[in-house]
C-alpha cells in the first residue's frame, strides 16, 4: 500500500485537491432555489439508503406489531369459544328445563281432568335384556306403586308394572312382544287385543275379517285385561288389511311413545271411562255468511231494502204505476197513459177535481166519456 501511495503521489495529492475544491466549490455555489450545492449532493446520496433503513424498520417493527396482535386475538378467539361453549350448555339447561316444566304441567293438568289416581314418575333407566323393552321409574312401594299397575302419558298407554322395589319399579313397555292389553276400535267398536311386536309398531290380533276397521281409526283400552282402565287411547291404525286365516291384520303406532319417555304417571286406581264417539283434530272455522247481492236497478234496491223478493213483471208493473201516476191517471180506473216515455220524463197533469155533491148530498154519478166518433 505504501509502495503504491509513493508511486501515485502526485496522482494522489492532485485527486485530494481537485475533491476539495469540488467540495468548497459546492459549498458555496447555490441552486436555483437557494439550496447549496454540497446539501443537494448529500441528501441525494444518502436518500436510498435512508430508505432503505426506514423500509427495514418499518417491516420489522410492523411484524412484530401484527405477531402481537395476532398472539391476542387468538388469546380472546379462546376465551370467546370458551363463553360460547358455556353459554350453549346453559341455553340447553334453561331448555331442558323448560320442557321438563311444560311436561310437568301437563301431567299435572291430566291428573286434574282424569278421575283416575295416579302419581307422576320419571324414566331413570332402561332394562338390559336381549330384545325386551323394559324400563324403570323412580317411583316404588314406598310410594303405593305395586305390581300390576297401568303406566300411560296424556297422549295414550306406555306399558305396566311387572315389578315394585321400594323406591323403584320396573316397566315393561307396550311394544313388547310378551305385552297384551284389551283394545276396542273408536268408530266400528270393534274389540281386539294389542300386542307389542319389539320395535316401534304393534299388532291388533283377533280380529274377524268380517269386522269393520278403517286406516287412520283410533284404538282405545276396553278394560277388558283389569289393568288399564276403560278410555284411554292406544294409537292410530297404520295398516289394515284382510288375514290368510280368519283374522285381520291391524297394525298401528302406539300414540304415548311418540314424543320419547322421560316422565310418566302411574295409575294406582283406575276409574273407567267412556270410549269418545270422535276425536276432534282440528277447531272448528267459523265463516260468515255471504253478502247479499248488490240491486241492480231502484226498483230491486227497494224491494231488496224491503226484503221483499220481485221478478221482472212486478218490475215492469212498478214502472207503469209510476208513469201512470206522472200523467194523473190510477191503475186500473180506465184510461191508456203514454208507456214510450219514462216516469221522470212525464209531463205533470193537474189532478182532476172532484164532483161537487148536489142539494140531496149525494155527489152525482161519474160520467162516462164522450164516445169517439166512427172514423170514416
Amino acid at each position: 500500500m505504501e509502495m503504491l501511495l509513493n508511486r501515485y503521489r502526485n496522482i494522489t495529492v492532485l485527486v485530494m485537491v481537485l475533491v476539495a475544491q469540488l467540495f468548497l466549490l459546492a459549498y458555496q455555489v447555490k441552486s436555483n432555489r437557494d439550496v447549496r450545492l454540497i446539501r443537494v449532493w448529500a441528501v441525494t446520496g444518502v436518500m436510498p439508503l435512508a430508505k432503505i433503513v426506514d423500509a427495514v424498520r418499518a417491516n420489522t417493527i410492523g411484524l412484530l406489531d401484527y405477531y402481537a396482535d395476532l398472539l391476542k386475538a387468538h388469546s380472546e378467539n379462546k376465551k370467546l369459544a370458551f363463553e360460547i361453549g358455556k353459554l350453549k350448555l346453559e341455553n340447553q339447561f334453561l331448555k331442558t328445563e323448560l320442557a321438563t316444566a311444560d311436561r310437568a304441567r301437563a301431567l299435572s293438568l291430566f291428573q286434574t281432568r282424569n278421575p283416575s289416581r295416579m302419581i307422576a314418575g320419571r324414566i331413570i333407566g332402561t332394562g338390559t335384556g336381549g330384545g325386551a323393552k323394559v324400563v324403570f321409574v323412580d317411583r316404588g312401594l314406598n310410594d303405593g306403586v305395586q305390581k300390576g299397575d297401568a303406566v300411560i302419558t296424556p297422549e295414550g298407554i306406555v306399558g305396566k308394572i311387572t315389578a315394585a322395589y321400594p323406591r323403584a319399579a320396573q316397566v315393561i313397555l307396550i311394544t313388547d312382544p310378551s305385552f297384551a292389553a284389551g283394545v276396542m276400535s273408536q268408530k266400528h267398536r270393534v274389540l281386539g287385543t294389542l300386542k307389542g311386536q319389539g320395535h316401534s309398531t304393534c299388532q291388533v290380533e283377533y280380529i274377524q275379517n268380517e269386522e269393520q276397521v278403517e286406516v287412520g281409526e283410533w284404538f282405545f283400552t276396553s278394560g277388558d285385561d283389569r289393568v288399564f282402565p276403560k278410555g284411554l287411547p292406544v294409537g292410530q291404525a297404520k295398516i289394515v288389511r284382510s288375514g290368510k286365516l280368519f283374522f285381520k291384520e291391524v297394525f298401528l303406532v302406539p300414540s304415548g311413545l311418540q314424543r320419547g319417555l322421560e316422565d310418566v304417571l302411574i295409575v294406582l286406581e283406575g276409574v273407567h271411562q267412556d270410549i269418545p264417539d270422535q276425536t276432534i283434530t282440528q277447531q272448528p272455522l267459523h265463516l260468515l255468511p255471504p253478502p247479499p247481492p248488490e240491486p241492480k236497478t231502484s226498483i230491486e234496491a227497494d224491494r231488496v231494502i224491503r226484503g221483499v223478493m220481485s221478478t221482472d213483471a212486478d218490475h215492469l208493473l212498478e214502472k207503469y204505476k209510476r208513469i201512470g201516476a206522472a200523467q194523473g191517471h190510477a191503475y186500473g180506473t180506465g184510461g191508456v197513459p203514454n208507456f214510450n216515455i219514462t216516469p221522470e220524463a212525464a209531463p205533470k197533469t193537474a189532478k182532476p177535481a172532484e164532483p161537487k155533491p148536489d142539494e140531496s148530498g149525494e155527489a152525482p154519478a161519474p160520467q162516462p166519456p164522450p164516445a169517439e166518433a166512427p172514423k170514416p
